[in-house]
């Protein structure tokens, strides 16, 4: 059974997570992004950009590792082995680019337990050590 006095803790912030160029132009080709944005620094600086421009689940990549380390401590009894995504939303304040320096917060906004599922809903604060970049939330859910 997960503990349920989590509910309402933001975890220690972790960070810096370095936004690379390369990692951003690999993330895009792997999952098929052509955009020039990606891939260009000429094209990404012609846009505004400061470098290339991340594509949107890119920020998967670093926070998922880090709910998948809150999941897997003991102190808070979530069974990893059974788990899917119930949901997942990502809000940008303004877009990931390359020479980002991230932190992240988790927050632990809710769990419950209905019709033999434990459903926990996570959300994560990305942002530099001046500005928010982005929102994300995670239905995670398993079996009771």
């Amino acid at each position: 059974m997960p503990d349920e006095s989590f509910v309402g803790r933001a975890l220690p912030t972790t960070g810096p997570f370095q936004v690379g160029r390369e990692k951003v132009r690999e993330f895009a080709t792997a999952i098929g992004d052509t955009s020039p944005l990606c891939h260009d620094p000429e094209v990404a600086r012609a846009a505004g950009h400061r470098d290339v421009v991340a594509p949107p689940t890119f920020s998967t990549t670093f926070t998922m590792p880090l709910i998948e380390a809150f999941l897997k401590d003991p102190a808070f009894g979530w069974d990893y082995t059974r788990m899917v995504h119930g949901d997942q939303r990502i809000v940008f304040h303004r877009p990931i680019v390359a020479g980002d320096e991230l932190f992240t917060t988790i927050h632990v906004d809710s769990l419950s337990t209905r019709a033999g599922s434990h459903m926990l809903t996570l959300r994560c604060e990305v942002a530099t050590a001046d500005e928010p970049v982005a929102t994300t939330t995670s239905l995670l859910v398993t079996q009771a």
